[in-house]
C-alpha cells in the first residue's frame, strides 16, 4: 500500500476513535499509532470522564504503545491524530522520539505544528518530528465542529457542558 492510502486508511482508525471520545461527550479526538503497517497503540480524549487534562488522544496513545513494546522510544512508528496536537502532545511526541505525526485537522487555537506554534521543527530540541497533514481533514473536522455547535447550543439554553 502506498504512503497516501496507508495514511487513509490509518487516519479512517483514528476517525473511529475520535466517534467513541464524542460517545463519552469528550471533544471528539482520536489517535493511531503504528509501526510496519500494523497497529501498536489506539487512543481517545479521555480529559473529561478521567478529570486528568493531560488525557489527551495522543498521549493515551503514546502510553499504551511503550507499554506494549517495552520502550518508551517510538523510534519506528508513526501517530496518526485527527487534530493537530497541542504543545503539550508535541512535547511527549519529541520524548517518545516518534519521527513521523500525520493529522487531520487544523487546530487554530491550540495547534503546535504551524498553526499556533511549530514544535516539529527542532529549533534547538533533540528531536524533529516530520508531519503531514490533511488525511481525511473533511470527516475529522465534520466530528469536531458538530461538537461544538452542540455544546454552544447547550450552553445558549443553559444546559450542562461537556
Amino acid at each position: 500500500m502506498d504512503a497516501h492510502n496507508q495514511n487513509l486508511s490509518f487516519m479512517a482508525l483514528a476517525i473511529k476513535e475520535a466517534e467513541k471520545a464524542l460517545k463519552k461527550g469528550e471533544v471528539p479526538v482520536g489517535a493511531v499509532i503504528a509501526r510496519e503497517g500494523a497497529v501498536v497503540a489506539r487512543g481517545h480524549n479521555l480529559k473529561e470522564t478521567g478529570r486528568d487534562p493531560t488525557l489527551h488522544a495522543e498521549i493515551v496513545a503514546v502510553k499504551k504503545a511503550a507499554k506494549k513494546l517495552g520502550s518508551w522510544r517510538l523510534e519506528h512508528c508513526t501517530l496518526y491524530v485527527t487534530l493537530e496536537p497541542c504543545a503539550m502532545c508535541m512535547g511527549a511526541i519529541i520524548q517518545a522520539r516518534l519521527p513521523k505525526v500525520v493529522f487531520a485537522a487544523l487546530d487554530p487555537k491550540a495547534g503546535a505544528c504551524g498553526s499556533v506554534v511549530d514544535l516539529s521543527r527542532g529549533a534547538g530540541l533533540n528531536h524533529i518530528v516530520h508531519i503531514s497533514r490533511g488525511a481525511r481533514e473533511v470527516e475529522a473536522g465534520a466530528l469536531l465542529k458538530g461538537f461544538f455547535k452542540a455544546l454552544r447550543a447547550r450552553k445558549n439554553k443553559g444546559g450542562n457542558n461537556a
